[in-house]
């Protein structure tokens, strides 16, 4: 499954989606003649989780996307210090420690990894720098590819305004985590070093060894009388609808769809693929919301 490159590319959602249909079936077809055992695991955005399955993704959401694995019990959801640098041990090494410990117990052969936010530049960092840590190679030649959904790949203005220390380190506490090292390394400016000096998968860079594909999420709707805006959360939508202002037109209230978008291929913008063509939030991005959950079973 090596060997295949992927360019920062938005194009068309039709033509990706029917490339990444042919490139899935080319890629399973190859597993299949080792026997491929597919596994998914899930992993976090900023902060420190102890219990992801239901403090960041809910049960219900895990387990309608494991139902697409031909053994559902091939999963496992990763419960790090995202709050840390992507490269501390408590973030990259807690990551990589939880993974080889997947693939090892149940011999995962075939992995896709879903990621959210934060945890997008956590597993770009181990596929950008395979020579920092013994255990990487091996994660990196299971990997399928990623499924990025709303990942941070070039930081955010709302970091930079938390880092300033204005009203927003207190409203968006519960998203950022406040002034930890990961909210500092979130700022436009830093992502743009990491991006440049660190990382691969961005315009200019060498292309990651296995395929980073984007979910972006571009716009928050909070209108109190439609029921879609109750998904995931009427309180947590109506913050990111409130900070949105701090952002471009195109956002999911957290991150810009450029920074989204910046890392890898778009595997599509919310509304051309969701139900009732509905936007993503960021906090819908990791939610049972408007199909996205049938979607990433049927990827998988």
């Amino acid at each position: 499954m090596g060997g295949i490159s992927y360019a920062a590319s938005n194009g068309e959602p039709g033509e990706v989606t029917v490339f990444r249909t042919v490139l899935g079936a080319v890629l399973l077809s190859a597993a299949s003649l080792v026997s491929a055992n597919t596994g998914v695991a899930f992993v976090h955005g900023t902060g420190k989780q102890t219990d992801a399955l239901n403090d960041y993704w809910q049960s219900g959401f895990v387990n309608s996307v494991r139902q697409g694995l031909p053994n559902q019990a091939n999963y496992t959801v990763i419960n790090c210090d995202f709050g840390q640098y992507m490269w501390d041990s408590q973030a990259a090494g807690c990551l990589a420690g939880q993974l080889s410990s997947f693939i090892n117990a149940k011999g995962i052969t075939d992995l896709v990894v879903i990621t959210h936010s934060n945890g997008g530049n956590v597993m770009r960092w181990i596929l950008s720098n395979p020579t920092y840590d013994s255990r990487y190679p091996n994660i990196i030649n299971r990997i399928r590819w990623v499924n990025a959904l709303a990942p941070s790949s070039a930081g955010t203005p709302l970091a930079n305004a938390v880092m300033a220390g204005n009203v927003f380190e207190q409203s968006l506490g519960w998203l950022l985590g406040y002034k930890s090292d990961a909210v500092r390394m979130q700022q436009t400016s830093w992502m743009a070093h990491y991006n440049a000096n660190n990382l691969y998968g961005t315009s200019g860079r060498p292309a990651l060894p296995k395929g980073f594909w984007s979910v972006v999420g571009s716009d928050v709707e909070t209108a109190f009388w439609d029921g879609d805006s109750y998904c995931g959360g009427y309180h947590l939508n109506l913050g990111l609808e409130i900070t949105q202002a701090w952002l471009a037109s195109c956002s999911d209230g957290f991150l810009e769809c450029s920074s989204q978008a910046a890392a890898g291929r778009v595997w599509f913008y919310d509304t051309s693929h969701t139900a009732g063509r509905e936007p993503l939030s960021h906090n819908q991005s990791r939610r049972q919301c408007f199909n996205l959950d049938v979607i990433l079973r049927n990827d998988v």
